[in-house]
């Protein structure tokens, strides 16, 4: 069975680490995470009954696959120190925004195998979206394990890389921006009389159920908007008001923000 490392285990790692741990796909003993937190190192050596170490080449020298899951502005100086552990059979699993395949390179060498992903925290609840861009040294059969870990967080689709700033639009950023919807639509049921905690909960059950109705059914958000919006009914009253509010208008331009953040940071 191979063994998974992790260099860096916060909101995003710590997510993916935990996916993978509860699908259960790899056993704990084969997990071994790093951070700099004695904190974090605590918490998941109780919470997940995994490896912890502070020595970023330790997790490097025990892993067959290696996520880098450290913030950009000290990704480089983590893969310069971990470089030289890593041999031609070790795949590097990058996940930061403005960190490409060519760049990451550039610092561990061109015959490295490479994959750049972008998930989302959702994975720690086996409902995350991952994109999956592979250098040309990652063979089918490795392209298809690793398809598979993070298929056990949820779903993932094998995405050519320039396709990444759509995705983190879409995907990887798109979480907040549901967050924010359902505290509002909360928001606007606590004002009619609904307790804050049911609110929460009719909400964000609301948003699931959406959820899964487009991805199950196939049919188009819009022929499913159609079928809840009665004539004359509560629901087009209340697209009405969104119509007029410019509520599409306004998500799709600050998708559209978050594609431009993410090419400025691959510069």
């Amino acid at each position: 069975m191979k063994k998974i490392g992790f260099i860096g285990a916060g909101n995003m790692g710590g997510a993916i680490l935990g996916g993978i741990v509860n699908s259960g796909i790899i056993d704990n003993e084969h997990v071994i995470a790093s951070t700099k937190s004695d904190k974090t190192l605590e918490r998941i050596k109780n919470e997940y009954k995994v490896n912890v170490t502070k020595d970023s080449k330790e997790v490097a020298r025990f892993a067959d696959l290696i996520v880098v899951a450290v913030k950009p502005n000290i990704y480089d100086e983590v893969l310069e120190e971990i470089k030289d552990e890593i041999d031609k059979e070790k795949i590097v699993i990058t996940i930061a925004a403005g960190k490409t395949i060519e760049s990451v390179q550039r610092i561990i060498g061109e015959d490295k195998k490479i994959i750049r992903t972008m998930p989302n925290t959702p994975a720690l609840v086996g409902e995350g979206m991952t994109s999956i861009s592979p250098n040309k040294n990652i063979s089918e059969d490795e392209l298809i394990f690793v398809k598979g870990l993070f298929d056990s967080l949820g779903k993932s689709e094998i995405v050519d890389e320039d396709l990444i700033h759509a995705v983190i639009g879409a995907s990887g950023s798109s979480t907040a921006y549901a967050f924010m919807f359902i505290e509002a639509i909360a928001d606007g049921a606590v004002l009619a009389g609904m307790k804050r905690a049911d609110a929460y909960k009719f909400a964000a059950q609301g948003v699931l159920g959406a959820a899964k109705m487009v991805l199950e059914t196939g049919k188009h958000p819009g022929e499913l908007k159609d079928m809840v919006c009665s004539p004359g009914g509560t629901t087009i009253e209340a697209v009405k008001v969104l119509e007029e509010e410019k509520f599409r208008g306004a998500v799709i331009k600050a998708v559209e923000a978050c594609v431009e953040k993410s090419k400025e940071m691959s510069k």
